[in-house]
This record gives structure tokens, C-alpha cells and sequence, in this order.
């Protein structure tokens, strides 16, 4: 009787494959900042299915939202140990493997998401081989749209700025540097600790995309809102060579194509959805900080003055050049690409 169970069970194992692919299984471990329920975590579920269904279920994303894993440099440090596999990585998180993505966050070098997405497109592929060859494969792009200054008093130029104590991310000791010499005061904190600094006091400014301000509430402890793109909030989808390369040539095709999928959704729905958190924000206390153009171009001037410190400080030479190049070529007449 035992050998009978024993052989029907042998043969069930042997005519049973693991998985249509026929590929052993891999989990994928994947952290985001983005809270649970977000839309960019809803996003992330469904490229995991979809990775699911493309490899016949060998392949299985597991996701770890809200900062459970930490901020993007305890991500960051856990993907290069192999204790996590992926993330969606802000450009602080970018930065903590290759300081490049900082070429296109140059404060005020872009005025419009046309003339952004047509830069990245041109710099795409020379980006991405810079961080394969640091061990890390990108998947897609992201960006969480325009950052603005939320500050506990009104903020209309620098010198309104000057005073306040602002969040600047921990680790990022160059560009903590280039604040206090446009003459700002930044206080390094992890972001983990934001909402925590502003109840505080220790910190009564921030930068910050509308999308962040209106789930984390930060916008609640720092009611006035400065109307001025700072700069888009870029980042990616990103996972580390080695398990990029455990899963078969022949199903990383078609997760590519579904994480391109994902970062094309997510681009949609920060960028539709701007002016729908402005609303909610000012119904709940937020007041908007409306610039006349001489004040746009007081902060147009003190940024620009700046350029030569970020350049080969914050962001490579070679990479500033590239993406200050394709920004003039627009300028003169280029056509926006294609989604990423």
C-alpha cells in the first residue's frame, strides 16, 4: 500500500510540470515609498499580475509599500545585499546608485512635461547603461509629478525662503551643500521623518509633489503652497542584475513590456490628476501662493546661478551637457517622443 501511494505520487510530481514556462519559480521582493492602497501601489499589483500570467506563474512579484523596507537609501542598500530584489525608486533612491538622474532634475531647466519627456527619451539609453553597469537594470520611468515649496508662512521669492528650516533628504551631502550656498537652510532628515519634523518645528518648509502632500498630510502642517515648478519628481521601476538574470531570457520580454505598461499608467495618472489634489488641498485649509511673472523670474535668476555648482557636483558633467543640449534642441523646434 505505501509503495503504491509513494509511486502514484512520484507520478503525479513527474507529469506535473512547475509552471507552464517550465521555469523554476522566482519571487521577485519589490519596495515602494508609495502607501498601501495608492494608486501607484495598484499599479505595481497589476504588473505583478501581469508578470504572473506572462510566466505561466513562474515569476511572482512580491511587494513591500509604505516605507515598511525603509526610505529609498535603506532600499537601495537591501537590493545591493539581495535581502530585496526591485523597487520603485525616487531620484533620491536613483541617485544613491548613480547621481545621472540628477541632469534631469535641474531646478527650473524645464518648463513643461513636453520638454522633459522629450530630454529623457534622448538620454534614456546612455542612463540606462550607466546603471546596468552599477548592477541595476531599469525597467521604466516614472515621475510623481511637479515639485512645489509647502511652507508654514507665505513663501514668494528666495528671499522668503531664506529664514525657513527645510526638509532636505539625509545622505544627499552635495546638494544639502548647494542649498546653503544659494544661501537656504536645509535640515538632512530621513524621509521617513517628515510629518514628525513639520508637527515638530524642526522643519517648517518642503519640497514635494502634490500627489506626496496630499497622502502623507504634509500639506496639513504646512498650509501655503508655493505655485512654482520647481522641478519634476523622476524616478523608476528598477531591479537588480542578478535577479533580473535568474529569470529566463525568454519571459523578461514580456515583463519588460508589462513595466513599461505600468510606468505609462502612472505617468497618466499623476499628471491628470495635478489639479484635482490642488482642489481637495484648498478645501481643507491649503492656500495656493500665486506668482506674478517678476517673482517667477527672481527664483529663474537665483537657480541659474547655481547651475555651475550642479554641474559635475550633483549631476555628472557629461550628463548635465547631454540633457541642457536636448533642452535647447526642443526649445528650437524638437517634436515631443513617444511614451516611454
Amino acid at each position: 500500500m505505501r509503495a503504491a501511494g509513494y509511486q502514484a505520487l512520484m507520478a503525479l510530481f513527474i507529469l506535473t510540470p512547475a509552471s507552464p514556462s517550465g521555469a523554476a519559480n522566482v519571487v521577485v521582493k519589490m519596495a515602494t515609498l508609495a502607501p498601501k492602497g495608492s494608486a501607484w501601489h495598484l499599479i505595481l499589483l497589476e504588473m505583478g499580475e501581469k508578470w504572473k500570467a506572462a510566466s505561466g506563474g513562474s515569476v511572482t512579484l512580491t511587494i513591500y509599500p509604505g516605507m515598511v523596507a525603509g526610505d529609498d537609501a535603506d532600499v537601495v542598500r537591501k537590493m545591493r545585499l539581495g535581502t530585496l530584489n526591485a523597487a520603485l525608486l525616487t531620484s533620491v533612491g536613483m541617485a544613491n546608485i548613480d547621481r545621472s538622474i540628477y541632469s534631469l532634475q535641474v531646478p527650473m531647466m524645464y518648463e513643461s512635461y513636453e520638454e522633459l519627456d522629450y530630454v529623457l527619451e534622448r538620454q534614456s539609453p546612455n542612463l540606462k547603461k550607466e546603471y546596468e553597469s552599477r548592477g541595476f537594470v531599469i525597467l521604466t520611468w516614472a515621475d510623481g509629478g511637479w515639485i512645489h515649496f509647502f511652507t508654514k508662512t507665505p513663501v514668494r521669492t528666495p528671499d522668503d525662503m531664506k529664514p525657513l528650516k527645510l526638509f532636505a533628504w539625509a545622505g544627499d551631502n552635495e546638494a544639502i551643500e548647494i542649498w546653503k550656498a544659494a544661501g537656504f537652510q536645509p535640515v538632512p532628515l530621513p524621509s521617513t521623518e517628515i510629518s514628525t519634523a513639520l508637527k515638530t518645528g524642526l522643519v517648517n518648509a518642503l519640497s514635494t509633489t502634490l500627489k506626496a502632500a496630499v497622502i502623507f498630510q504634509w500639506y496639513t502642517h504646512a498650509k501655503h503652497m508655493t505655485d512654482l515648478q520647481w522641478t519634476a519628481l523622476l524616478g523608476a521601476v528598477v531591479i537588480s542584475k542578478p535577479a533580473w538574470e535568474k529569470i529566463p531570457a525568454a519571459v523578461r520580454p514580456a515583463l519588460l513590456e508589462a513595466a513599461r505598461e505600468a510606468g505609462a499608467k502612472m505617468r497618466r495618472e499623476i499628471r491628470q490628476s495635478g489639479p484635482k489634489e490642488i482642489e481637495a488641498m484648498t478645501k481643507r485649509g491649503l492656500t495656493v501662493v500665486r506668482l506674478n511673472p517678476e517673482e517667477v523670474a527672481a527664483w529663474r535668476a537665483a537657480t541659474e546661478a547655481i547651475y555651475s555648482k550642479i554641474r559635475g557636483s550633483i549631476a555628472p558633467a557629461r550628463a548635465f551637457d547631454e540633457a541642457m543640449k536636448y533642452r535647447n534642441e526642443y526649445r528650437k523646434g524638437g517634436s515631443a517622443p513617444p511614451a516611454r
